[in-house]
């Protein structure tokens, strides 16, 4: 697989699948998760309402995915993931490694090999930058999946230097 970077809005890739950091409720949020919805369209937020109502009713847990429509996104699909909150306390890596590879398994079950992702709880959710980017490149690099590219988006400069520097 090969993983590159871009610097930019996240919204407007053109890949088979879009990666949301999502809160647990599926129905929108701030950060990438707002933007997602916001141009997406309620079409996306129709689709997590029903797995609300059917298979997720408690919501969709830290480190799980699953995927709906993209609505009036480039992309075909919008594959929804919780990654955890950083704690200086307890270990969380596993589950935010968790985010990527259960995403790739959901691209994988959808046919998707284009997959543009987040920096999965990096922002509000406290995690540093340089750590979370290396817990997502040694995700993606270990992971077993028929996803042909992987673009890691990031949102400012700091984190795009960052996710190169990673990926050397």
């Amino acid at each position: 697989m090969i993983i590159d970077v871009v610097e930019g809005d996240i919204t407007r890739m053109r890949v088979d699948a879009v990666v949301n950091a999502a809160n647990s409720g599926l129905l929108g949020g701030g950060g990438v998760d707002g933007a997602i919805h916001r141009a997406g369209g309620p079409d996306i937020l129709a689709q997590c309402k029903m797995l609300r109502a059917t298979s997720l009713p408690n919501g969709l847990a830290e480190g799980a995915a699953v995927a709906t429509t993209a609505g009036h996104l480039p992309a075909r699909w919008v594959i929804h993931t919780v990654g955890p909150r950083y704690s200086v306390r307890e270990n969380r890596s596993p589950v935010l490694r968790s985010a990527y590879t259960t995403s790739l398994r959901v691209a994988d079950s959808l046919g998707a090999t284009t997959v543009a992702f987040p920096l999965v709880s990096g922002g509000a959710f406290g995690w540093p930058v340089d750590e979370a980017v290396r817990e997502a490149v040694t995700a993606l690099t270990g992971a077993r999946t028929s996803v042909e590219v992987a673009t890691l988006v990031a949102f400012d400069r700091h984190v795009a230097e960052s996710m190169r520097r990673v990926i050397g």
